[in-house]
């Protein structure tokens, strides 16, 4: 016998104490499940808010452990602990080894302050933390780094180089990456890793010129994921809620081709608003998250045999915790 997903899912919703949470980038009929939807960062405050002692948090496995760093009493279920290819990208290996590039090449560790983006690793952010260092999202990079140069040191940033090359642009710093070239961390300011995210690697200034040909009034919105030539060609860059309010501010009839996740692009005003792309930008991990797998998450609690749960030991809950509170306290 067939079961009916959506209407198991609402009744284990009802019958339960457990709140379902949706990032931007799931699919619709997962997105359309959410008690609560957001970005990641956002998504684990409204967790930590919220009185259910059970989360099952649809997106992937970097947003599972952030709820779980800033609010360690909830339980904290994924459908799937998919992998963000970014997050990946670096370990606590990887940090150490980019602290050593650093030091090996005249910058002392502790002229070395460490910012991470949100999309990485507890472990990644735990060793931030341990060095004084902070965490910032897409929306509050600008303010993070600013606030960081304050204390006169060198900027790690890690993982993502377009975000920190971005970033450094529109401050008129020197940047770097790490293992590209020459990177001199001496004679820059913010100094890159080289990670990035594969989905706003697909934007091309050839997607920016098709649109301005064939529309030349139109406006091009991007996040600050993309390479910075695309950043450079946009309108305007924000991340995902930033996007969002740009659009939905715009004249019904202006035209704009947005560079980010396609199922967050759909799911805007449905006219005059186009993907820049000439093929479908879709996160695969984030795609993954199934109503199915929703389901089966959801009656694991209710048979008390929990699966996927994430954990994250006390050492890096303190530490990575403590690098998320300087940020929210600059913020």
């Amino acid at each position: 016998m067939s079961i009916d997903y959506k209407a198991e899912i609402e009744r284990l919703k009802r019958e339960l104490p457990v709140t379902v949470v949706g990032h931007y980038y799931q699919r619709d009929e997962v997105f359309d499940m959410a008690d609560i939807t957001g970005d990641s960062l956002e998504l684990a405050r409204k967790c930590k808010a919220d009185n259910n002692p059970w989360v099952v948090f649809c997106g992937v496995g970097f947003m599972g452990q952030s709820v779980k760093v800033i609010a360690p009493e909830k339980r904290v279920l994924m459908p799937k602990i998919a992998c963000c290819a970014m997050a990946r990208m670096i370990d606590g290996s990887y940090f150490d080894d980019s602290v050593n590039y650093m030091v090996e090449r005249g910058v002392p560790k502790e002229n070395i302050l460490p910012i991470t983006y949100i999309n990485s690793d507890a472990t990644v952010k735990a060793k931030v933390g341990e060095m004084g260092g902070m965490v910032c999202t897409s929306s509050n990079a600008y303010k993070i780094i600013e606030k960081g140069l304050e204390s006169g040191k060198k900027i790690l940033f890690v993982p993502d180089r377009c975000l920190g090359q971005n970033f450094a642009n529109s401050m008129g710093l020197k940047s770097c990456i790490i293992g590209t070239g020459e990177c001199d961390p001496k004679e820059a300011d913010v100094i890159c890793f080289d990670g990035f995210c594969s989905v706003h690697q697909l934007f091309t200034l050839d997607d920016i010129e098709f649109y301005r040909n064939k529309f030349p009034d139109i406006k091009i919105a991007v996040h600050p994921e993309c390479d910075p030539k695309i950043v450079e060609a946009s309108d305007f860059t924000g991340s995902t809620s930033q996007l969002i309010n740009y659009v939905n501010a715009l004249d019904p009839n202006q035209k704009v081709a947005v560079g980010t996740e396609y199922n967050l692009v759909n799911r805007m005003r449905k006219e005059n608003t186009y993907v820049l792309s000439s093929t479908k930008p879709e996160c695969p991990t984030m795609n993954e998250t199934t109503l199915e797998d929703l389901y089966l998450t959801l009656k694991s609690i209710e048979d008390d045999k929990p699966i996927n749960e994430i954990v994250v030991d006390p050492h890096t809950v303190k530490y990575a915790n403590l690098a998320l509170e300087r940020m929210l306290a600059i913020n």
